[in-house]
């Protein structure tokens, strides 16, 4: 049995690791009014970042469509008989849920699809995707790869600093974290997402002390199996905290990433963000 595997574009895994990994990459839809565009694929981050900015009009997001998945899936059964999909978190997006009609549009005795909600968003699903990639290539097959995506996604956490949490609350994916609405006065918030859903992580006064708590809770890991570090639009804050995490982790290793236009939709021009996969 050959397994494929599939995620959506909310994973950041992009341009040639798509490749790499030999992975399928389902995108998500960022909308300016009227303009609706798959993501990274009809418009590229740097575009979508600048429109963010300078545009009067906020973007909004839609999850991609059964049947975006169903031809992901056609394609890929062109190559394999079993297919894993890992999408994000289902509390944060319909993506979930139109994988599963997809799944069931498709039902067929001749092609197995294993849908996964690994409840994590941006490399915090990336780096669960690359571990199974990797467990696939050394001969995993379907339900031992689906239990190790299972695994991994408890073990897979994602931090963000954001400058303003205005994107966060208009889009209405605030979560958790309401709490932290109205009494941010020059601060930083940094939230995470727990069972995926976004919560407050901490509160600090400056980008700097950001990075001080990026390293200091990836201090305390025992053993990490995956890292990345993200940005939108700060790739020189983005080098500076990859070199300086480099004590904790192998620098070659981190993945360094973008965040996608849709979740900078809700993010922000200028977030800054961790992902870490914990060994077992």
């Amino acid at each position: 049995m050959t397994v494929k595997i599939i995620t959506d574009s909310l994973s950041d895994i992009t341009g040639p690791m798509i490749d790499e990994l030999g992975i399928s990459v389902v995108p998500v839809y960022v909308r300016f009014g009227e303009e609706i565009y798959k993501d990274r694929v009809e418009i590229t981050t740097d575009e979508f970042y600048r429109r963010l900015v300078s545009s009067d009009v906020l973007p909004t997001t839609t999850q991609p469509t059964p049947n975006d998945f169903a031809e992901a899936y056609e394609a890929a059964a062109k190559d394999a008989d079993e297919l894993l999909v890992v999408t994000l978190s289902s509390n944060l997006s319909g993506t979930y849920q139109s994988a599963i009609h997809a799944r069931d549009m498709m039902a067929s005795d001749k092609l197995r699809i294993e849908v996964i909600d690994s409840r994590q968003v941006v490399m915090a699903l990336g780096l669960v995707v690359i571990s199974a990639v990797n467990a696939v290539k050394q001969g995993a097959g379907l339900d031992e790869a689906a239990a190790l995506v299972r695994s991994a996604s408890q073990r897979s956490n994602v931090f963000m600093a954001f400058d303003t949490l205005k994107y966060l609350v208009k889009g209405g994916r605030i979560g958790k974290a309401q709490g932290f609405v109205g009494s941010l006065l020059s601060v930083t918030p940094i939230l995470t997402v727990k069972e995926g859903v976004v919560h407050p992580g901490t509160r600090v006064r400056t980008v700097q002390a950001g990075m001080d708590y990026f390293y200091n809770y990836l201090a305390k890991i025992p053993k990490i199996e995956g890292l990345a570090v993200e940005h939108a639009t700060t790739p020189e804050l983005a080098d500076k905290l990859a070199d300086r995490l480099g004590d904790l982790y192998p620098r070659e290793k981190i993945i360094q990433s973008t965040v996608s236009p849709v979740i900078g939709t809700y993010a922000g021009p200028h977030v800054l963000s961790i992902s870490v996969l914990a060994a077992e």
